[in-house]
């Protein structure tokens, strides 16, 4: 193929694709960050395989976790889990962290065009599970073999591109590689997940390497080396996420490595069908080159096949001369030959995406690692007089410049090869602040149960503290965005990283809040009313958060026809704010901008309720206002009211309304303003008549406090504004609340279908704010909390003085004259944390907007399942079993291990121990209720056998079970799980014979349901 035009970032061809995201687990290495570590050391994992794989033999690099996987994350039953093929696990776990290291949520994937490639040759899970025909169940079948590798990937994570497993023996991931990248440039699919997986559960292939005299005595492959004695099996799993490079680069995708091209052949007829073939390798070496639009020269390195075979070494030797020596042109430099075979073994299935991490973690970190290094170099290869060099010691890629280029070499071991040309990742651009600054993060962490919680909490502490301080936003976001929120939560508010990795560690050892893992909250807006202004009130809020500043300019817009001056400035700039005429417009653009930021985040009110002033915001907020017409509304209130003459007065009494219901009718130009809750009410009136009644109430003994007013609002003295504000108030149109407004007039919610209509409005001047009935009526809709919306807080105080409220939160958005950016994140930690699913990008300046690689997440490892190979050869049933196991095997072992807990979603609970059927009843298990069984006898028999089938299905406890769980909503019962359902109750009672399906499946609503239709198939048969 010609060379393609360089069009794209740093040289690269229109075709070249990103990889965005990676994650793998080898021996000695559970994550990328510990296999860059091996790479770069001198330790071989090499060893006897554990006790606990059942597998005497030959020495290999084995997984030291293969048989763990935490089902209660994904939703997964353990019984389906214990009959899944571990690859399976491995696979799912690995590609959830590899999505993540891409910078998005897996949970967002669900839908989306991405498509699955899995490499794959080992299916020693489905020769076991296959090898006890006693213990196949429906679940044998999604659990075993290759094909569902990759399907498990799809199903699981919702992914609706393209989705196949590839099996090219030893080069089966790195071809999976290549169909994803072909797949992603013909339009197929927007998104890729690729790569392999191998676990070495049988002999097998032992015997067949050794047999064909290449099995490596000691299980360590030496590729390139004297010593070089064949292949070391090993394991392993690894998937990379990829992208067409040039929607990466649009979207600020971080990039690890780029491939520039790719090809696969085959060596038709050789020598034998397991002989490489130096033509071919050839071949598909000068094919990916001339995709990748390269020349030979640019090669600086190859992550070789590299198996350790003298002649497949020598032979592949050969072919990258031909392909890459100076006979294609010349080179300034040798061409650097290495392995991830040295260090991990030959991974076989998974081999292809072992080279493939390595060569793109080295163009990430601009080092070729030199590895292990055992011995020195087979002098047949004769690499010197060939331009070429076995790698020794750290390689350094990055001075090589953006046209180096590495390749990565796999070959299958029926003659199916493949090989990509990678690329260093183009520069990225630095964040721009635009003179924006830098707003408050919040740094998120969660998981399924409380000690896997604990467990990330300390991982990521170690984590945080290494990150530079101008990343720690941009690394609090990605928190947010890419880690799918979990039911137990915690949420730091980042000062610094130092300060939210000691939050983390403290988080890891304090007990967990007992709510946590419950419902989402439900969050009730409070507006407050006039007396919280002050001069400059959310200046640092506005000064920290472009979402604040952009819904205050909104309203101040929306006021500057009735005022004739931006409102913001005057706010701002600490003008006077204390003025009537300014004081009402100036809370109700605060108070509707702090409401539209928590919109902006997500926080969404479940119901509103505004003292006095506030009102008018909380009516905006409910959908009841348009914002042009309540400014319109606000800014005509205040004027009215600041044209009256002064006078008038209000008055705090430490006392109820009954108390001073006598004293405030004896004076008539006088009324009670608020009634805030025991003992907090406000009296308002002309001052003469307050003065009259202080002294009373001093004299008894009760505190009084006068207020600074410029007016005695809600009193008779307002009377004069009501007539002009009732034609201004009738000019606006009326609404219904959409969100139940709970009236501080009416002392209640609104009944639904009443507008906000200017006899509302007219009505609310005068009248007495009855907050303490509102908030009683507010609360009895349940909140879970209740959000002061003000700019500082008043309510909260009130609100837990008023008995209906003080079990509910009270939180306010400012808490205080200096409330900036760090209180609203305050606040978004708070309800995150306590449930809430936010918004998060609104938080975020623009320049912290984007991805920073985070820890992986921490799998929870106590569940354990695994095969062990039956004693001797089965024997086939000639007689169809009465009882189909819940068993892949006939020697399944579960082991628990000591970091699980229960899982608090609706999902089947992980189980520490495989759950063995129960004793059977004593009228035999599988024999069905007895002929002399009627009446109640009957009911309570098939309900318990009813119970029993299902538990065994779920792999709980029948206790668990009780009538009214439902097959699909509650139990999340599949297709699979139906079979099975239908094959055990014909076990379990088979008088009833075959069941039909049909009619079975209009009687699967719930086990009461389902107990109900066999108690009537049985009732013939005792009568």
């Amino acid at each position: 193929m010609p060379q393609e035009q360089a069009t794209g970032p740093d040289g690269a061809g229109p075709r070249a694709v990103a990889v965005v995201g990676l994650d793998c687990a080898f021996p000695g290495a559970p994550d990328p960050a510990a296999y860059w570590r091996l790479l770069n050391g001198t330790a071989h994992p090499a060893g006897d395989p554990a006790p606990s794989r059942f597998r005497p033999g030959h020495p290999g690099a084995f997984l030291a976790d293969a048989d763990a996987f935490d089902p209660g994350f994904f939703g997964i039953p353990t019984a389906e889990a214990a009959a899944m093929d571990p690859q399976q696990r491995l696979l799912l776990q690995c590609a959830w962290r590899a999505v993540e290291d891409s910078g998005r949520s897996p949970s967002e994937l669900a839908g989306s065009r991405t498509g699955s490639y899995v490499g794959a040759m080992s299916d020693d899970w489905t020769r076991l599970a296959l090898a006890d025909p006693e213990g196949i169940t429906p679940r044998t079948g999604t659990g075993s073999g290759r094909a569902m590798l990759a399907n498990r990937l799809a199903y699981q994570l919702d992914l609706r591109g393209p989705s196949l497993t590839v099996d090219t023996a030893c080069s089966s991931s790195l071809v999976a590689v290549h169909l994803a990248c072909t797949a992603l440039l013909a339009g197929e699919c927007d998104l890729a997940l690729a790569g392999g997986v191998n676990l070495v559960l049988g002999t097998a292939l032992d015997r067949i390497y050794q047999l064909a005299g290449l099995a490596a005595a000691d299980g360590r492959c030496r590729p390139f080396s004297a010593g070089a004695g064949g292949i070391g099996r090993g394991e392993g799993v690894g998937v990379v996420v990829l992208r067409r490079l040039a929607d990466a680069v649009r979207d600020g995708d971080l990039v690890h490595a780029v491939v520039h091209g790719s090809a696969v052949g085959q060596d038709g007829r050789s020598n034998g069908i397991m002989a490489p073939h130096r033509a071919a390798q050839r071949e598909v070496v000068t094919a990916a080159l001339d995709r990748a639009g390269a020349a030979p020269g640019q090669v600086r390195y190859v992550e070789a096949h590299g198996t350790g075979t003298a002649l497949g070494d020598l032979i592949e030797v050969l072919a990258l001369d031909d392909a890459l020596g100076s006979r294609r042109g010349p080179r300034t430099t040798p061409l650097a030959l290495g392995s991830a075979k040295a260090a991990v073994g030959h991974t076989e299935g998974a081999a292809g995406v072992a080279g493939l991490i390595k060569a793109v973690l080295a163009l990430h970190h601009g080092t070729v690692p030199a590895g292990p290094v055992d011995g020195p170099e087979n002098p047949q290869l004769g690499l010197a007089r060939r331009g070429m060099e076995r790698v020794t010691a750290p390689l350094d890629l990055a001075a090589e410049g953006p046209g180096c280029r590495v390749g990565v070499s796999s070959f299958g071991m029926g003659g199916t090869n493949a090989h990509l040309v990678l690329g260093p990742p183009p520069r990225p651009a630095g964040p721009s602040r635009d003179g924006g600054g830098t707003a408050a993060g919040v740094f998120t962490v969660s998981a399924d149960t409380p000690d896997s919680l604990r467990e990330n909490l300390r991982a990521q502490a170690a984590a945080v503290r290494a990150v530079p301080e101008d990343d720690l936003a941009a690394l609090c976001r990605t928190s947010n965005r890419v880690r799918s929120a979990r039911p137990y939560r915690f949420a730091a508010v980042a000062g610094s990283a130092a300060q939210v990795a000691d939050e983390l560690l403290t988080a890891a050892e304090a007990p967990l809040d007992p709510a946590a893992g419950g419902p989402a909250p439900a969050v009730a807006f409070v507006f407050t009313g006039q007396g919280a202004q002050y001069p400059g009130m959310t200046a640092a809020l506005y000064a920290g958060s472009p979402l604040y500043r952009r819904h205050l300019r909104e309203a101040s817009e929306a006021l500057l026809p009735w005022l004739g001056q931006p409102v913001h400035r005057l706010i701002l700039d600490g003008g006077d704010v204390h003025r009537t005429g300014l004081t009402q417009p100036a809370l109700f653009a605060v108070e509707y901008a702090l409401a539209a930021t928590l919109g902006g985040l997500g926080v969404r009110p479940v119901a509103v309720l505004g003292h006095s002033i506030g009102e008018f915001a909380a009516a905006v907020c409910a959908g009841a206002l348009r914002l042009p017409d309540a400014a319109r509304l606000v800014a005509v209130r205040g004027a009215l009211m600041e044209r009256l003459p002064e006078g008038g007065g209000m008055l705090a009494v430490r006392a109820s309304a009954p108390q001073v219901g006598e004293l405030v009718a004896g004076e008539p130009r006088c009324a009670v303003a608020a009634l805030n809750g025991p003992g907090a009410t406000v009296l308002s009136g002309e001052l003469a008549a307050l003065e009259r009644i202080r002294a009373h109430l001093e004299d008894e003994g009760v505190g009084c406090t006068r207020l600074t007013v410029s007016h005695a609002f809600h009193s008779p003295l307002m009377e004069p504004v009501l007539d002009d504000f009732t034609r201004a108030a009738g000019t606006v149109g009326a609404a219904r609340p959409r969100v139940p407004f709970h009236s501080t007039v009416r002392g209640g919610r609104l009944p639904d279908g009443v507008p906000l209509d200017a006899a509302y409005w007219r009505e609310q001047i005068p009248a007495t704010v009855r907050f303490e009935e509102a908030v009683g009526s507010l609360c009895a809709e349940a909140p879970t909390h209740l959000v002061e919306v003000g700019p500082k807080p008043v309510l909260t105080r009130l609100l837990r003085r008023i008995p209906a409220a003080r079990r509910i939160p009270a939180l306010p958005v400012c808490r205080g004259a200096d409330a900036g950016p760090a209180d609203l994140a305050e606040l978004a930690a708070r309800l995150h944390q306590d449930g809430l699913d936010l918004d998060w990008d609104a938080l975020y300046a623009p320049a912290d907007r984007r991805t920073v690689r985070m820890t992986p997440h921490l799998f929870a490892t106590r569940w354990r399942s695994w095969c062990r190979p039956p004693d001797g050869p089965a024997q086939p049933s000639t007689q169809p079993s009465a009882q189909p196991s819940t068993q892949p095997s006939a020697q399944l072992s579960t082991q628990p291990s000591a970091q699980l807990s229960t899982q608090p979603s609706a999902q089947p609970a992980a189980q520490p121990e495989h759950r063995q059927p129960e004793p059977a009843p004593e009228t035999g298990r599988g024999a069905g209720p007895a002929p002399q069984a009627a009446g109640a006898g009957l009911d309570a028999l098939v309900g318990a056998g009813v119970r029993e089938v299902v538990a065994d299905i779920l792999d709980t406890a029948p206790g668990e079970l009780d009538e009214e769980l439902r097959f699909y909503d509650d139990l999340g019962f599949d297709s699979v799980m139906l079979m099975e359902l239908k094959h055990r109750l014909e076990a379990r009672f088979p008088e009833v014979g075959e069941l039909s399906l049909s009619e079975m499946l209009s009687s699967l609503v719930s086990i009461g349901s389902l107990a109900g239709y066999l108690r009537g198939l049985l009732t013939p048969a005792v009568v």
